[in-house]
């Protein structure tokens, strides 16, 4: 083989690729002038001649960082230097990377003849990641210039130096020789194996290389490659399988047990597939909505997460009762139709109405009656059927019943009453019961031919009200006496014979009428008298009023001589006429009208022989007879006695009702 020969490069390439230890690393590339030097691991260089190559970063997606590392924030610096500095140097000595666009440019210069190498060191790092260098390490042999052969060039058609390819679209790369003595040819370059994490999928990079050494003497060679990644343009595809597929319950819930199973699959680099997440999950209990996720990475990407929410509830609502609700009566009863409200509650998915109700049936009454609750159902579809739950009331809807009982009072005349007049009624009530067995109502004040007396409201235990007047009775009623008077007065007192006539009765009444007016108690005789008029109406009610009044004897005197007074025995001879004589006085007026004389009477009596005697010394002559003697200004009676002997009392007796007596003994 011949020796290297001294070449002057317009342009030579560096090519950096990943090692399998550090495949996860971006790496340092270069972009070449293919025409000299597509990948520059060997530079030919004339003495005295230059060479350049341009510098890149090739992102891996490795290094737990899809991308590049360089994100524009961050700062790669790296020493670039020639191993043997008499042989060739390099500028600049330092290359600064702030993003993976940027491109530097190495500049190499042939001193003398001879080989050195160019390596890459990093200076500064601050993006917190890896990079791959010594592939950047690369040959530059300088020859002597003006022999008789001159270096070959190679370059490389097909793949890009740096570039990507997706798996199964990677260009045939073939070797395009150039040589002054030899000629041009071309031949396929040889491709490296696939390195990489993914390479048994065939994912990673790849290098095409060619060499070719002329055929002068001593032989020139020159090389170059270019390296090229294939990629994954497809991330994972992730799905999922319900067992059911679709929910058995309301609103998306499931109300059996529930199988989910995940796929995931990447057709171009399945080996690279990484899952996060993705559990398979069989749920057999009740549970709320959970969200169960499933994320994957490969060459080709990430996918994800995708999230699969299942919620299941199996278990029906429970029914309580909550509250009720109707018109309230008394002592726990209602009087109207009761709704009652039972709390549906659900652990899991929810009632579907938090509260539902019934009512009471149309016209049940009585002591027990039981409301059921009704179906109720959760958010998931679970239903509770009727009667899970039910609440008894006292419920009474109908007010009671009244029954005339009759009344009461003082009954006058004429189908009056004289009182208030009180109603009784009989209260009834089949389902809570009266709360007074008997009410009862009062005409009060009130009087009339027609005073009505309406029926008292009446209640039962429940609340409910029979109200007052549905059962109303009219009455006559008379409270008031008439009034009674008298059409003259009499007071006072009055000598027989001079009482003034008998008043008349005077009365009246407003309701129902004068029935009688009637005198009592009126007299002329001598005494103390009241006299009473009494006035009674239609309804048997009774008024009086009276007058006092007093009617004085007449005055009496005698009888005068030859008659002797008090207990002395006037002896007499018997058939003899003995004269009475006697004065009567009506006060002051002297009375001498014989009619004053009511009677004149003889009774025999007994004789004593205790009593006083004293002979009448003057009798006179003809019959009884009574007469007034002008003369001597007195009554005279005229007495024949008896023609029998024996013991007797003479009486004159007034018409007022006055006596004067003596006793007398014939003989």
């Amino acid at each position: 083989m011949r020796a290297r020969s001294a070449l002057a490069a317009t342009a030579a390439a560096v090519t950096v690729f990943a090692s399998a230890t550090s495949a996860l690393a971006d790496t340092i590339t270069n972009r070449i002038d293919t025409t000299v030097d597509a990948v520059a691991e060997t530079m030919p260089i004339l003495v005295g001649g230059t060479g350049s190559t341009v510098l890149a970063v090739v992102p891996t997606k490795g290094d737990n960082k899809n991308g590049c590392n360089l994100t524009g924030k961050t700062t790669l610096v790296v020493d670039v230097a020639s191993a043997d500095t008499s042989i060739a140097t390099v500028t600049p000595s330092r290359v600064t990377f702030d993003s993976c666009g940027d491109t530097p440019t190495l500049t190499v210069k042939a001193l003398k003849v001879g080989s050195s190498a160019i390596t890459l060191k990093e200076y500064t790092n601050d993006t917190g990641r890896t990079f791959e260098y010594a592939p950047a390490t690369f040959d530059v042999n300088v020859v002597a210039p003006g022999g008789a052969n001159t270096p070959p060039s190679v370059g490389i058609t097909g793949p890009s130096d740096g570039a990507s390819y997706a798996k199964g679209a990677v260009p045939a790369a073939t070797c395009v020789v150039a040589d002054a003595e030899d000629g041009a040819s071309s031949f396929p370059a040889a491709l490296s194996a696939i390195t990489g994490p993914y390479a048994s999928d065939g994912i990673g990079t790849q290098t095409a290389s060619c060499s070719y050494t002329d055929h002068g003497t001593p032989g020139l060679t020159a090389s170059g490659s270019v390296t090229y990644s294939i990629v994954d343009n497809s991330a994972p595809v992730i799905t999922s399988d319900l067992t059911p597929v679709h929910p058995d319950g309301l609103n998306g819930w499931y109300r059996s047990d529930v199988k989910l199973t995940w796929n995931v699959a990447d057709t171009e680099s399945p080996g690279s597939v990484l899952k996060d997440g993705c559990v398979d999950q069989t749920i057999t209990s009740d549970q709320a909505e959970t969200a169960y996720s499933c994320s994957a990475t490969s060459a080709g990407g990430s996918a994800g997460p995708v999230s699969v929410s299942i919620k299941r509830d199996a278990t029906a609502p429970t029914v309580a009762f909550e509250s009720a609700s109707g018109t309230a009566g008394l002592a726990g009863w209602y009087v109207s139709p009761v709704t009652a409200t039972f709390a549906v509650t659900d652990a899991t998915s929810g009632p579907a109405e938090p509260l539902v109700s019934a009512s009471s049936p149309a016209g049940v009454e009585g002591t027990n009656v039981s409301i059921a609750s009704p179906e109720a159902s959760d958010v998931a579809g679970n239903t509770t059927p009727p009667g899970a739950a039910s609440q008894s009331f006292k419920i009474d809807l109908n007010a009671p019943t009244l029954t005339y009982a009759g009344a009461t009072g003082t009954a006058g005349n004429n189908g009056w009453f004289t009182s208030a007049v009180t109603t009784a009624y009989t209260v009834n009530d089949s389902v809570s019961g009266p709360a007074q067995p008997t009410v009862t109502a009062s005409s009060g004040a009130a009087e009339g031919s027609g005073v009505v007396i309406p029926s008292p409201a009446a209640s039962d235990v429940a609340g409910n009200v029979t109200p007052a007047g549905v059962d109303s009775r009219s009455f006559k009623i008379d409270l008031t006496p008439p009034t009674v008077a008298f059409d003259s007065s009499l007071g006072g007192s009055y000598y027989f014979g001079k009482v003034p006539a008998q008043p008349n009765c005077v009365a009246s009444d407003s309701v129902s009428g004068v029935a009688s007016c009637q005198i009592t108690g009126y007299s002329s005789a001598v005494g103390f008298h009241t006299v009473t008029a009494t006035a009674t109406d239609v309804a048997g009610n009774t008024s009086t009023t009276s007058m006092d009044y007093t009617v004085l004897a007449w005055t009496m005197s005698g009888f005068f001589q030859p008659v002797d007074m008090g207990t002395v025995v006037n002896t007499v001879k018997a058939g003899s006429t003995v004269p009475l004589k006697f004065r009567m006085y009506s006060g002051p007026t002297e009375i001498t009208d014989t009619a004053a004389v009511k009677s004149f009477r003889v009774a025999s009596m007994p004789c004593g022989v205790t009593a006083p005697t004293d002979d009448v010394e003057i009798t006179s002559t003809g019959g009884t007879v009574l007469r007034f003697d002008t003369t001597g200004d007195q009554f005279i009676q005229n007495w024949q006695t008896p023609k029998t002997t024996g013991c007797y009392k003479a009486t004159m007796t007034a018409l007022d009702g006055s006596t004067i007596s003596a006793l007398f003994k014939l003989k």
